[in-house]
């Protein structure tokens, strides 16, 4: 470790071509672009440390919030921290210091130095000191989005730096006060926020204000879908379909495009009365004119002269309604919460009215009922933004979710079949609240949706938090109309403070003073999940943000989590993995936490559940059919970023052949055409070399002709892809199979795309009869298409790229090994010509069944690795001596986390061993007998990238 420290400091501030690691000086600096924040550094230093020590003069609740799910991890540990903060400027808030005292493993003290304005981070880690200095205070701006600059700095704890500052907050701590609740209400009734930076805001705003025109503008999005509509028109379209997140402007969006669209009459369908008054306002907002021009028909009222008539479905679908219109009175008709316009009294409405244009729009078209509102809308999509680009639009309340382990009973966790009364006893209510009073909301007072699993454990929950303290009301399907209404008044009005509900709150209804949002149930779907944590996300000048608690029991449906906070559905288990470690991925000043605990019960999720299920890949091609109004193809599935092509087209032999099984084929293959599909599938759709599908795609469209080697290096070149003899012999050889051996070429049967003969290549005979039918064309184009736009994501100046995931035969045929060889004789590593390659599962677990003993290879650092070979080997055995010699060789590393991870590898980059590092020594193996191996490390030329050292080096979840 010596070594390391010195190494970092001489590399940064000596000589930068010196090897680095991980104490190297570092400067942090927010990078929206690259997903790297203040805020992750400080998460990673608090996992990992034995003590802490924070002195910052400003903190705020989301600041604070960001951190919590490690914090309340240490504590689990016994692992203890302290705070020093301040009253400077009058920033801190009261709600800030209230949380700290929830918080049982931080000590906080009150700085009494006038002008304390300090930001530094101090952790102790296992033989080390790290620090962070810099302009960061503790708030979400500071650790996400601010133009910050920080330094990391490590050393050991007899350096003079560290005793410096250890000296300085010790004496800092010392003189100041002690933080208690009696404090917390002295600085309550005599807060003042922020005199001089209020005023100063005062006089900013008053200044918009004067400049601002007296009008509401479109925002980002809406511009965009503006124009979008616009051009739709102009197309002769007459429907679309707006697909919008909830709270970012739809309403307004629909009267921006009425009054670019000029209209004489206007009908506006909702589907619940309370939102008529709130969408006609919003229209005379944008719109102007009397107030004459604008009418409601509901229940209640039936203003039908109006221009812009607002109605509500129930109403206008009643046959004597709508007979007093003639079919083509209204030229614009408009449908708010579209997605549920499969009812038939919205198919009424629908096929009686004859407008001009037909504008429908939803946060969640994707149906589970059979419907398909792509197809009413003519797949017209006008505009879609979901819920990360409404976030890094600001269109958003910022959110910070916390996923927290759900309570156990007699060791064991909650389930989907617990027992109710298991679900409603004292005790777990209990363990509730402690969690959602240590998790808290903007300005602690809760303003709370709970959505539960049944309707009893909906009703007894709320009498047992009435019961504790907590006012609270339950809704379900059961209740009326006017009820719910009464409830979500008493909420936002502070009369109680939760409302527990089963499902009836999914969408429709509009509570922007919500600043929390609890989930006490299993996860059924990505979409229920969005829609349940966008009740929470409208803005309003009561919150700054909205905390949305989940626990997280023993289901099997906890994959979805990861899923849905993402966004990504391609159901690629290890991207859910790496987003559930890593969450970096959520845009603004949001966050996403996990327990440890709870990540653990996600990883498990992960691991067990079958993501290429028949019943899954069924409905994930009907979602995508029904948006598209025709048979999808893998490149669909890869533009739309749906489910990845790879899991659907390998599901059977070929896509092909799922079509086939789910009755949507267009056309009939051949046996033989279908081979063809399979080995394309498997072997090139991937898109990990470009060459063969560049070729492939070419020599399709000229089948007669034959092509010259270098002419189809002519060919590589122009597409800027390596073009040297190596690699052209290992496309040909791929795609006239001679690569494979042993099954794979035999269930291949030989059957090449090409041939060659001297120096020319030319097309199979058998290729050529299969060109013949034109859907096997279509496949096979599809294939080739789709490889193409998967390649984006690889290197075409290396043969790998660093940190993609590639399989051991992937990776001898990318090095040009000129046959192909079966896993189990590659096992841990193999050399061919200049290249050696090694394969390492990093968490192999106590058993160690697949190897003759325990190789304990790690990560010692983002630079070095401990690794073993295979036994019995000697310092004297060939691919030692290789290693002996690293400069006549290239040796690259592939790792990954366990077994859990399927056959494929991270391919971490090259490295050199350290020859004096290189010893033999004994080891015993599954029988008990000592066998000789060699121990080594290795540098790696360049240092890992910390998120992925992080996730590898992660326990074994």
């Amino acid at each position: 470790m010596t070594d390391m420290l010195e190494r970092s400091l001489k590399k940064a501030f000596i000589d930068q071509k010196i090897e680095g690691s991980l104490y190297d000086p570092k400067i942090i600096i927010n990078d929206t672009k690259n997903k790297q924040y203040m805020l992750n550094v400080l998460q990673n230093e608090l996992e990992t440390c034995e003590e802490f020590f924070f002195s910052v003069a400003f903190l705020t609740q989301d600041g604070l919030a960001a951190l919590k799910t490690q914090l309340a991890d240490l504590h689990i540990r016994g692992i203890k921290g302290k705070i020093l903060t301040s009253i400077y400027l009058a920033f801190n808030q009261p709600a800030v210091f209230e949380d700290l005292m929830k918080i049982p493993n931080v000590e906080v003290r009150i700085s009494k130095k006038p002008g304390f304005h300090s930001k530094g981070y101090l952790f102790k880690q296992l033989g080390y000191h790290s620090f962070i200095i810099g302009s960061s205070n503790l708030t979400m701006s500071a650790l996400k989005t601010n133009y910050e600059w920080n330094v990391r700095l490590s050393s050991y704890n007899h350096g003079q730096m560290i005793q410096d500052i250890h000296l300085h907050m010790e004496q800092e701590w010392q003189t100041a006060q002690i933080l208690t609740s009696e404090w917390i209400q002295n600085y309550k009734n005599a807060y003042q926020p922020m005199t001089y930076y209020r005023e100063l805001n005062t006089i900013q705003e008053q200044s918009l204000v004067d400049e601002a025109p007296p009008y509401i503008v479109p925002n980002t999005m809406q511009k965009a879908a503006l124009i979008n509509l616009k051009e739709l028109r102009a197309t002769g379209a007459k429907k679309g379909l707006v697909i919008s997140a909830t709270g970012t402007g739809k309403t307004y969006l629909s009267a921006f495009d009425v009054l670019q669209a000029k209209p004489k009459r206007v009908l506006f369908i909702v589907h619940r009365e309370q939102i008529l008054n709130k969408a006609k306002n919003d229209f005379q907002k944008i719109l102007g004119g009397n107030s004459e021009e604008y009418g409601i028909l509901s229940g209640n009222k039936k203003e039908l002269d109006a221009t812009y008539l607002f109605a509500t479905i129930q109403s206008i679908s009643k046959d004597l309604i709508m007979q007093q219109f003639a079919k083509d009175h209204f030229d614009y008709i408009l449908i708010d919460e579209v997605h549920k316009a499969g009812a038939p009294s919205y198919h009424r409405v629908i096929d009686y009215f004859q407008p001009n244009f037909l504008l429908g729009m939803t946060a969640t078209p994707e149906r589970t009922d059979g419907f398909n509102i792509f197809e009413l809308f003519d797949y017209n999509i006008a505009y879609e933004i979901r819920l990360q680009e409404a976030l890094e639009e600001d269109m958003l309340s910022p959110f910070h979710y916390f996923g927290v382990t759900d309570y156990v009973k007699d060791g064991e966790l909650i389930t989907e079949s617990t027992d109710l009364k298991y679900l409603v006893e004292e005790e777990r209510v209990t363990y509730l609240l402690e969690k959602l009073n240590y998790y808290g909301c903007s300005g602690n007072a809760p303003k709370g949706l709970v959505f539960c699993s049944r309707k009893e454990e909906a009703k007894t929950l709320s009498a047992l938090f009435q019961k504790n303290g907590h006012p609270s009301s339950y809704l379900t399907g059961e209740h009326s109309l006017e009820e719910r209404e009464r409830q979500v008044e008493r909420l936002e009005s502070g009369a109680i403070e939760y409302i527990f509900t089963v499902d009836i709150f999914n969408e429709g209804i509009d509570i922007p003073k919500i600043n929390q949002v609890v989930m006490l149930r299993n996860t059924q779907s990505s979409i229920i999940f969005v829609q349940q944590l966008g009740r929470g996300l409208r803005k309003d000048s009561s919150k700054e943000f909205v905390t949305v608690i989940d626990f997280i029991g023993n289901y099997k449906n906890n994959y979805m989590i990861p899923m849905a906070l993402s966004g990504d559905v391609s159901r690629d288990k290890n991207n859910l993995r790496k987003d559930t470690f890593d969450t970096s991925f959520i845009s603004g000043i949001s966050s996403i936490n996990f327990e440890k605990i709870a990540k653990q019960q996600i990883f498990s999720s992960i691991n067990q559940t079958s993501m290429d299920s028949m019943s899954e890949l069924r409905k994930s091609f009907q979602l995508l059919h029904n948006r598209l109004g025709r048979v999808p193809y893998l490149k669909d599935f890869e533009e739309q970023h749906t489910i990845d092509p790879l899991l659907i087209a390998n599901k059977k032999s070929s896509y092909y052949d799922f079509l086939v099984s789910i009755k949507q084929n267009e056309g009939v293959l051949s046996e033989l055409e279908n081979r063809f599909l399979m080995i394309a599938s498997r072997e090139l759709l991937s898109g990990k070399r470009k060459q063969e599908l560049v070729l492939l795609k070419k020599m399709m469209h000229d089948p007669e002709n034959s092509r010259p080697l270098n002419g189809i290096q002519q060919l590589f070149r122009e597409n800027g892809l390596l073009a040297d003899k190596e690699t052209l012999n290992s496309v040909l050889n791929t795609l006239d199979l001679s690569f494979y051996t042993g099954s794979m070429a035999a269930t291949y049967k030989k059957q090449a795309f090409i041939e060659q003969e001297e120096n020319k290549v030319f097309l199979s005979p058998l290729y050529k009869a299969a060109l013949a039918n034109k859907y096997f064309v279509l496949l096979m184009t599809d294939i080739l298409e789709t490889g193409l736009l998967k390649s984006e994501a690889y290197s075409t100046s290396e043969p790998l790229t660093r940190y993609q995931k590639y399989k051991r035969k992937e990776v001898l045929r990318l090095l040009n090994w000129d046959k192909q060889m079966v896993d189990q004789n590659v096992g841990g590593y193999t050399s061919s010509r200049t290249n050696f390659v090694i394969f390492v599962t990093l968490k192999k677990g106590e058993i160690f069944s697949g190897a003759q003993m325990a190789y304990e290879d790690e990560l010692i650092d983002y630079s070095t690795m401990k690794w073993f070979t295979k036994s019995p080997r000697t310092m004297n055995s060939p691919e030692v001596q290789k290693l002996l010699h690293p400069e006549e060789w290239n040796i690259r590393v592939f790792a990954k986390k366990s077994d859990n991870e399927g056959t494929e590898f991270y391919y971490l980059g090259e490295v050199k061993p350290v020859k004096e590092s290189i010893i033999e020594l004994e080891k015993l193996n599954q029988n008990g007998e000592k066998k000789k191996v060699v121990e080594m490390f290795l540098k790696f030329s360049q240092p890992i990238e910390i998120n992925l050292y992080r996730y590898l080096e992660a326990g074994q979840e």
